[in-house]
């Protein structure tokens, strides 16, 4: 009986569809980096540096790479063809002489598409989780250059503090100087402690913003600790503002945009594979029997063939259909939104760059020289302190509000290239 089978089953292996693996792509990076390691021996950080490390260290990052992995093997599975089954039987097991064994291998056989239908849901579904690392990469970039900015202006707000702290001591000792000469009232001397004390509650309110910006840049790729010393950048530079067609064209290639087109394939590629579920499949059989009563061999064949009369997965396709023109409707809606997000961060920046620029052109110059002549006429007597604490207290806030202007500006921007999907730099190339 061994000889009979043999040739059968390899007639039956013989006859299949050999399996195609699915090639293993290419690592999409390194996906354990040490974000513990150290900045540069200086320990200065530059935006493009921040930006290399959250992409490699980012611990999200991590999990879209795994997501890709993932949906590697679901490829591989697809593509894997459905196993043969072994089935033996043996009928009057008491008596040998009147017992008949049976041996035969079963082997399904898909029809419909059903297998090439599921390699291209899997496809679908890689490109899917590709367009999803795309997006998160463009996320932490704008997060990234967000943060950055927030710690550059936080040390130059630290750094006014700190002169304003010296500015506010030299203006103390003049104060008891004139004083002690009879020249002004001991109540600006008290004034000028005041002032003095008020200026140093704001030195470590900057000192306690700085470090809460640090810790948020370095989280951004992955450290548990800041072990960077400052950032390096140009705290009076301005975001680009690129035109508002650039923009539109370039958002409607943006990882958003692809991820909601991608998904609306995958959804559809998800219907065909309910739709070839339909087609019921059929299962070959061979074998033979051993017939001990009539000493002899006999082959089987055998073919099974389901009967679809209740079950012909209609509620899975129209669950898979429905989600397909959700998937549809979804896009739609990506789409007007984006565009709407886009159009008013586009607007606010413009809005935050004029602002900005007034501050740089016209109130900082004057705020500084106001506060200058006041500094130079108190010391001559010329002015009260109580002018030099006022021409003081408009320049503080002046700085202020231009570093906020500056904060926002750059944070609308990172926002932009996050909707748009890479750094506004790199749009005129």
């Amino acid at each position: 009986m061994v000889q009979l089978l043999l040739p059968l089953g390899m007639a039956v292996l013989l006859s299949m569809p050999l399996v195609v693996h699915a090639q293993p792509f290419a690592k999409a990076g390194n996906t354990h980096p040490n974000p513990e390691r150290p900045i540069n021996a200086a320990g200065v950080v530059t935006r493009a540096m921040a930006v290399e490390l959250a992409l490699q260290a980012n611990p999200e990052i991590a999990v879209a790479i795994h997501e890709i992995e993932a949906a590697e093997g679901a490829i591989r599975q697809a593509g894997v063809i459905r196993n043969p089954e072994l089935v033996t039987s043996v009928e009057d097991t008491r008596y040998r002489e009147t017992r008949t064994t049976t041996v035969q291998i079963n082997q399904p056989l898909e029809l419909g598409g059903k297998r090439s239908a599921r390699i291209a849901a899997a496809d679908r579904a890689h490109d899917l989780a590709i367009a999803e690392l795309d997006a998160k990469r463009a996320d932490i970039r704008a997060t990234v250059t967000a943060a950055f900015y927030d710690v550059l202006s936080a040390q130059e707000r630290l750094r006014l503090a700190q002169a304003s702290v010296d500015l506010a001591q030299r203006a103390t000792v003049i104060t008891s100087k004139r004083v002690a000469a009879g020249k002004v009232s001991p109540v600006d001397e008290t004034r000028a402690r005041v002032a003095e004390s008020g200026i140093r509650v704001e030195l470590a309110q900057a000192e306690s913003e700085l470090a809460a910006a640090r810790n948020r840049l370095a989280a951004t790729w992955g450290a548990r600790q800041v072990r960077f010393e400052r950032v390096d950048g140009g705290v009076n530079d301005l975001p680009l503002l690129r035109d508002w067609n650039e923009l539109a064209t370039r958002l409607a290639r943006s990882p958003n945009l692809e991820r909601a087109r991608i998904e609306v394939d995958r959804r559809q590629a998800l219907t065909r594979v309910e739709r070839s579920r339909r087609i019921p499949d059929i299962t070959v059989s061979v074998g033979a029997m051993r017939d001990e009563q009539l000493g002899r061999n006999q082959a089987i064949l055998g073919i099974s063939i389901p009967l679809p009369l209740f079950d012909r997965n209609q509620g899975n396709v129209q669950e898979a259909a429905s989600r397909a023109y959700q998937a549809q409707d979804q896009l739609v809606a990506t789409e007007v939104r984006l565009e709407s997000e886009l159009a008013q961060l586009y607007a606010r920046l413009r809005s935050m760059r004029t602002e900005a620029e007034l501050f740089q052109k016209e109130i900082l110059p004057g705020a500084q020289s106001a506060y200058d002549a006041a500094t130079k006429g108190f010391e001559f007597g010329k002015f009260s302190f109580l002018d030099v604490l006022d021409a003081q207290r408009t320049l503080f806030q002046a700085t202020a509000q231009y570093l906020r202007a500056l904060s926002e500006a750059h944070r609308t921007a990172a926002d932009i290239e996050r909707i748009v999907g890479e750094p506004l730099q790199a749009l005129q190339q």
